[in-house]
């Protein structure tokens, strides 16, 4: 509880909102998504045009 509430900052009503699962994973570590690709790029590009 002292993690929570010092250095996340939640209040006591949110964090004894929180399901396991939530406070699970707020201790996994952090994971970055995998890099773009090109192709991935060409497919976001496609669905998102620019309207310029």
């Amino acid at each position: 509880m002292r993690l929570a509430f010092s250095r996340w900052g939640l209040a006591p009503a949110a964090f004894w909102a929180m399901t396991p699962l939530e406070l699970a994973a707020c201790f996994a570590p952090a994971t970055a998504p995998p890099p773009l690709d090109r192709p991935a790029l060409e497919r976001l590009m496609a669905r998102f045009p620019d309207p310029s």
